[in-house]
């Protein structure tokens, strides 16, 4: 198949594309940066220099390209603040937004049958119990300063669905580790744990699903080949607390245990959005995942995955 993967130099897009040609299937990268060309053909793919934010170059690439199916795996996240976590992912949101319009857009016009798209686990409404699956409600009141953000996750999947024409699929991924993200070494989440600056809030009862990069990207190649109309977690086999996930991976870089701080303390130094993501949050479950895309994670749990 002709693939368009729009991302495609991203933690995501760098271990998808090489595993796409792998499989047989002409690949063309999107990117908006021109010095990323080479980068591009060294991972086997034909480069498409556009930006996902103006819609006549997404038109033009799209059309060049002509592809069979388009992936969606655009973000532009630098540094994290979850105080003001809207601000930290305006970037992205725009292009979980207008970029996806801009995509299903220009998919539309060259008929593209069939539309993968990046989603995150964390939208889950945080009620009922500690693990999610794809037919359980989104969070109808997530905390202030991530709304936007939220609400642009939202966008994205309602237009990929929505889309009659293509077969659309939305890939809740967990939080990313392994090469690329910042939970790698020398990442700043790992950092953060390794200098004992990411504390552990309240009583750490929420409850996150990671997903090793590579893993997902196998998730990825899947759901181009096999998925049907629809969403997916791509999560691993344990959706873990954070009381018992942060003190683990502290040992596991040999690092101190993390401080413990009352939620108001939390919400002085991670602001609303850290203290729901600490306490509240949601797991997912992969079940449908593993069922329908005959996939299986290489790391089924965070444990494994983290040492190694």
């Amino acid at each position: 198949m002709r693939i368009l993967v729009a991302g495609a130099t991203g933690a995501i897009g760098r271990q998808l594309v090489p595993r796409l040609v792998t499989a047989g299937h002409e690949v063309h990268g999107m990117t908006r940066s021109e010095s990323k060309q080479d980068l591009l053909r060294g991972l086997g793919a034909v480069p498409v220099v556009a930006d996902a934010l103006d819609p006549d170059q997404v038109a033009e690439a799209v059309g060049r390209a002509r592809p069979e199916v388009i992936v969606h795996e655009l973000t532009a996240i630098g540094g994290l603040d979850l105080r003001q976590m809207d601000r930290s992912f305006a970037a992205t949101n725009r292009l979980r937004t207008e970029g996806t319009d801009n995509l299903l857009s220009a998919g539309q016009a060259v008929g593209v049958r069939r539309f993968v798209a990046q989603s995150y686990f964390a939208a889950y409404a945080r009620t009922g119990g500690p693990v999610k699956n794809e037919d359980d409600a989104v969070d109808p009141s997530p905390a202030r300063e991530m709304r936007e953000t939220v609400a642009a996750i939202l966008h994205l999947e309602e237009a990929v669905l929505g889309a009659q024409w293509t077969e659309g699929i939305v890939l809740r991924y967990g939080g990313f580790y392994g090469p690329g993200t910042s939970l790698a070494p020398g990442g700043d989440q790992t950092e953060m744990v390794r200098k004992r600056r990411f504390p552990l809030v309240g009583d750490g009862a929420g409850v996150w699903s990671f997903i090793h990069v590579a893993d997902a990207a196998d998730a990825t190649a899947a759901a181009v080949e096999r998925g049907t109309r629809g969403i997916y977690n791509i999560v691993d086999d344990e959706p873990a607390p954070v009381a018992e996930w942060l003190p683990a991976l502290a040992q596991t870089l040999g690092a101190k245990a993390p401080m413990r701080v009352p939620r108001f303390v939390g919400r002085l130094f991670a602001g609303e959005t850290g203290v729901v993501m600490m306490t509240e949050l949601r797991g997912a479950s992969n079940a449908k995942a593993k069922r329908e895309l005959v996939w299986r994670p290489a790391h089924p749990s965070w444990r494994q995955g983290f040492a190694a």
